[in-house]
């Protein structure tokens, strides 16, 4: 059985060989006929309707990315082992680049490429292993910097157009559409935990624009122009002979407001501290899980383990308590109560968590830590 593969979207640099065959057919659908019957058939113009509103869109479409691609850069990453390639934009007229932790993660030399065809060293300031979020810092003239507007990715609705824009296999400047498939999904972080186990990064947009390998740091925007998310991985089945993920129509970003709370830490101190429950959890309850745990309801986050003396421990929670609000706000998943905690807490705050425990209803005040 084969199985599922969260793929970072990195692209291994290399000579990129791509080949095209042209079939050309006869096809006559009246059958055998003569060089007359043929002749007889040529088709004369014909006048195309095409509706104003596709005209707009088309239009529309065209005009974000002629504002929004200046804005978006090549960064290929080389160490010991190798170099990568993946996108990036611009964050500032300071020359702040955001991109992915994993694009340059172990890199030696980092080269940004801007789209005027400038190229230039970069340096990294800040990495956040949680929200697989960088910072690199490049020296620039001005006129090469053109900042992207970070959109509200808290009003982002299911089913919204999204436009990708990066770099996939190398071929730079590419652009790809979609929607908004999902919101506050979580993946694993590239932050081990204790045990082997790794964190959990949470509020990522869920995609079908086409993501592929290359593509990770660039920007996931609004018809507005506005970055809403930063492309981050696929989850596929599929790979190419060397290796790399193949697009399945499901892409993961982060949230932009995941970038706004993070990317100003990570300039200025070069790390950022999320909050900490010490607890691992599942929220895939079926009915006869819950009936086991004599729970009537499946909605929620199911404590299975308590990290001795972390935060959790010293509230008093257990393995098997059943969580099911937070600060008085339902929880429906522990990705939801995930992406809450990220978007609105700092370490050191307390939240009030309503659980169940033995089938009756309590609620347990807890002071946050900060991720180990």
């Amino acid at each position: 059985m084969k199985k599922t593969k969260i793929r970072p979207m990195l692209l291994a640099a290399g000579v990129l060989a791509l080949s095209a065959l042209a079939c050309q057919f006869a096809f006559n659908p009246f059958g055998v006929g003569s060089p007359t019957d043929l002749q007889s058939l040529e088709a004369t113009p014909a006048s195309i309707q095409v509706s104003q509103d596709l005209v707009s869109e088309q239009q529309a479409l065209i005009s974000l990315y002629q504002a929004a691609s200046p804005g978006v850069v090549s960064i290929t990453v080389s160490s010991d082992t190798g170099s990568q390639q993946g996108s990036g934009f611009v964050y500032d007229t300071e020359g702040h680049i955001v991109t992915n932790y994993h694009v340059v993660q172990g890199g030696d030399y980092i080269e940004v490429a801007f789209p005027s065809g400038l190229k230039t060293v970069g340096e990294v300031i800040g990495e956040d292993q949680d929200s697989d979020l960088a910072v690199i810092k490049v020296d620039v003239p001005e006129s090469e910097l053109h900042p992207q507007t970070l959109g509200d990715s808290d009003a982002l609705q299911v089913g919204q157009y999204v436009v990708a824009i990066g770099n996939p296999f190398g071929l730079h400047g590419s652009m790809s559409t979609g929607i908004v498939s999902s919101l506050g999904r979580s993946l694993e972080s590239l932050n081990e935990a204790e045990g082997g186990d790794y964190f959990s990064a949470g509020d990522l947009i869920q995609t079908d624009a086409a993501i592929n390998p290359g593509n990770s740091g660039g920007p996931l925007l609004n018809l507005q122009g506005e970055v809403v998310g930063v492309n981050r991985a696929i989850r596929t089945y599929s790979t190419a002979q060397d290796g790399n993920a193949l697009n399945s129509g499901i892409g993961f970003a982060v949230s932009s407001n995941m970038v706004k709370r993070v990317v100003p830490t990570l300039i200025a101190e070069g790390h950022y501290d999320y909050p900490y429950l010490g607890i691992t959890s599942r929220s895939d309850l079926s009915l006869a899980d819950a009936q086991e745990l004599g729970l009537d309801r499946t909605d929620g986050a199911l404590i299975t383990r308590v990290s001795e003396n972390g935060p959790a421990d010293k509230a008093g929670l257990q393995a098997g308590d059943f969580i099911i609000a937070i600060d008085g706000f339902p929880v429906k998943s522990f990705d939801e109560m995930i992406s809450y905690l990220f978007k609105h807490k700092i370490p050191e705050e307390t939240v009030e968590l309503t659980i169940i425990r033995d089938r009756e209803e309590l609620i347990i005040d807890l002071v946050l830590g900060a991720r180990p």
